[in-house]
């Protein structure tokens, strides 16, 4: 895979807009129309970085814009009755490149001639002048491609003549500006459908923002009792930890493709993510709004989602499993296996934090290595030295640090700790961070916490590459495979723009159409691929376990035997494999995965047994009763809760808690609660439950603790 030119990118732009206009094109032509002025015009502005847009064709207050695209005016485009805009789009998306070159809307000068006139009349130029250098705009896949005559220069022109008499080739420093006016117009215009979709539709889900109440609990945390965190933790309770961490992962998996709001959300966050948007050593990155990256995103958002359950899932079995080993060597297996697991996902978190800070508060701290790609990503490293920033900005300097390399989860400690103080000390410089980075830095901290509590408690080894990798390595395959059959996946019907996940239907729809592709390319479900692997390396090793026994024992007798681990199975071809999954599927029962991804299967894991209400509903303050009124209220539009709300209610219920790193808290119910399990959240950004956390909070609450709207009521 290799970076896109300007001219990959404006055909694929045009392919969106053709695509949305077949899909969306009639619901277009009835919601235009009915929107005034006002709405119009904050349409417009929604699909702008600044909220700027130009005025009138004249404007020349945004630079050369006017001169590219003199067109995407308010003016024209806002007024009341005025269908320019829809006959802008159907120009765009129905005639190709070649023809949208040579002739304009309405018969109007095509791009060609509009940038030969600006060139003319307002000394439009290109910051570069290209010698020698030309850019031929033929139909078909090598539309817009540049060449570089570098001998038989004349003979070279002589047979070019026809198509530069024609207008077809010209020099790339005036084919690059008819390019950008392509790619601007274009990008414009798919973002525009999108916004008038978003504004205008009255059947998305959740598609009104939450309204947000006033803040009721001045000094919450003064009546929330602070637990002094443990030096050391016994083995049942970090098993009660690693529980927690699975059942969140596991409620959000569930969330994510049950609740299309949900499920939108984060494809969002993913998409407007992607390694891609960060600029190379020659500072070129891919627009945002090329619709053929959103079904990889949509593959890349459920596998983050799998991924995580399944590594803490087979956490808990590692610690299972330790809890009923006495003998000091098969111990010594188990751990380095618990320890390769820790690091590998501090990895994968740490991996996620880089990627939200390349295109958020680090943006220019990152770069992307051009045509360089790890298992099928994009590769992003850090560029300068993070520690020039020790006496600036220490939030962006605490951060940069988190995400170099050679920082290991010990050494995030400290940098945690020093983010925790300074947040401490400066509230606000926490909501300067996006919201992804707020969510990155709380995974972060699950595992750095838990690590720390992992290594005195039951000597956990370093990790290591030679041993114990066994899982990790499987992991590692089944991320390739899946990057390897990502392009194939073609969900553009059910998610373009994103935001049609919302539309009743939709999300069902991908998500069934996504499992069967997943089923066709590698053999079975993706969340049969995790499950699969898990019950293999617990099968292997508990064979090494068993042959470590059996050792020992010959020890015992005097018997001269050594153990050898069994050798790893040599790779299979990928023909091979699949084959072998489709074998097992016919064997396997149904609903025998967790992980299941559409909601037919999901309805098997929602129904898993809950815990029973309590057996009298909770008399509780008004405020509190509002607070669990909001998060397990189903209204379309909810109220928002603030953090400080949501912990003074829980501490009127009696619950104690004990703080991360200043992101993420574990809160522990009172000795009378006949449910005595830890519940861990993340603080939110801003300090607000709202939106799709209002159900990944109500989940969390309801799966732990059997609570749901009718168990609090006012005394």
């Amino acid at each position: 895979m290799e970076d896109a030119s300007q001219s990959d990118v404006v055909i694929d732009l045009q392919r969106d807009l053709a695509r949305k206009y077949r899909t969306h094109g009639a619901r277009l032509r009835q919601l235009w129309p009915a929107m005034p002025p006002a709405q119009r015009e904050m349409a417009m502005k929604a699909g702008t970085p600044d909220g700027v847009v130009l005025e009138h064709p004249r404007d020349a207050s945004m630079g050369n814009v006017y001169k590219l695209m003199p067109e995407w005016n308010l003016r024209d485009i806002t007024a009341t009755g005025s269908d320019f805009l829809l006959r802008m789009i159907e120009h765009r998306a129905t005639n190709s490149l070649g023809e949208q070159y040579i002739t304009g809307l309405d018969g109007g000068p095509g791009d060609h001639d509009l940038i030969m006139e600006m060139m003319c009349t307002r000394n439009l130029r290109h910051i570069q002048s290209f010698p020698n250098c030309l850019t031929l705009f033929m139909p078909g896949d090598d539309y817009g491609q540049s060449y570089e005559l570098r001998k038989d220069k004349d003979a070279t022109l002589a047979a070019l003549k026809p198509a530069i008499d024609a207008g077809v080739c010209v020099p790339q420093s005036v084919g690059e500006l008819i390019l950008m006016r392509q790619i601007y117009l274009l990008q414009c215009l798919n973002i525009m459908i999108e916004d008038i979709l978003d504004v205008a539709s009255t059947t998305r889900s959740q598609q009104e923002r939450p309204q947000r109440s006033p803040d009721a609990a001045a000094g919450a945390l003064s009546r929330l009792s602070i637990k002094p965190s443990t030096s050391k933790l016994d083995l049942p309770a970090l098993l009660d930890i690693a529980l927690d961490q699975k059942a969140s992962l596991d409620d959000t998996l569930v969330l994510i493709c049950t609740e299309p709001v949900v499920l939108s959300h984060l494809l969002n966050n993913w998409f407007f993510s992607r390694p891609e948007l960060v600029a190379d050593e020659k500072g070129r990155r891919l627009p945002a709004h090329t619709d053929k990256f959103i079904s990889g995103a949509f593959l890349d958002t459920i596998h983050n989602a799998v991924r995580g359950a399944a590594i803490w899932n087979y956490m808990c079995r590692l610690l299972e499993l330790l809890k009923t080993s006495t003998a000091k060597p098969q111990r010594e297996t188990i751990l380095q296996e618990i320890s390769n697991v820790c690091h590998f996902e501090y990895t994968r978190v740490q991996g996620i934090l880089k990627r939200q800070m390349s295109i958020a508060a680090g943006v220019q701290w990152f770069r992307r290595v051009s045509n360089t790609f790890d298992n099928g990503n994009a590769r992003i490293i850090l560029k300068g030295k993070p520690e020039t920033l020790a006496a600036g900005d220490q939030q962006l300097h605490c951060l940069l640090r988190l995400c170099q390399a050679e920082v290991t989860a010990s050494k995030a400690v400290d940098w945690l700790t020093q983010l925790d103080e300074l947040h401490s000390k400066t509230p606000k410089k926490r909501d300067d961070l996006c919201e992804g980075e707020i969510n990155a830095v709380g995974d972060l901290a699950v595992i750095v916490a838990f690590i720390q509590s992992l290594t005195p408690a039951i000597s956990m080894p370093a990790f290591s590459r030679k041993k114990g990798q066994r899982f990790v390595t499987g992991a590692a395959e089944l991320e390739a495979e899946l990057n390897q059959v990502k392009p194939g996946l073609d969900l553009c019907d059910f998610a373009v723009p994103i935001d049609n996940l919302l539309e009743p239907g939709m999300a069902d729809a991908a998500l069934k159409a996504f499992d069967q592709f997943i089923i066709e390319k590698t053999g079975t479900k993706i969340g049969l691929l995790y499950l699969d692997l898990i019950d293999d390396c617990m099968s292997k090793l508990h064979e090494d376990l068993e042959a470590q026994t059996r050792q020992e024992a010959a020890r015992e007798t005097n018997k001269e035997t050594e153990y050898t681990p069994f050798p790893p199975e040599p790779p299979k071809g990928p023909e091979v494999r699949v084959q072998e999954r489709r074998q097992k599927e016919k064997t396997r029962p149904a609903h025998s995965s967790v992980y299941e991804i559409t909601s037919t299967d999901l309805q098997a894991a929602a129904a898993a047994p809950a815990p029973p209400p309590p057996p009298e509903p909770f008399k509780v303050k008004p405020a509190t009763a509002e607070v669990f009124s909001t998060l397990f209220g189903r209204a379309k539009s909810r109220k928002s809760v603030s953090w400080a709300n949501f912990e003074a209610a829980l501490a009127e219920l009696g619950f104690s808690v004990i703080p991360k790193f200043g992101s993420v808290f574990t809160f522990f119910p009172p000795e009378g609660m006949a449910i005595q399990k830890p519940l861990t959240l993340h603080r939110p950004h801003q300090s607000r439950i709202e939106g799709y956390l209002l159900l990944v909070f109500s989940r969390r609450l309801s799966r732990l603790y059997g609570w749901g709207e009718e168990t609090f009521q006012t005394s």
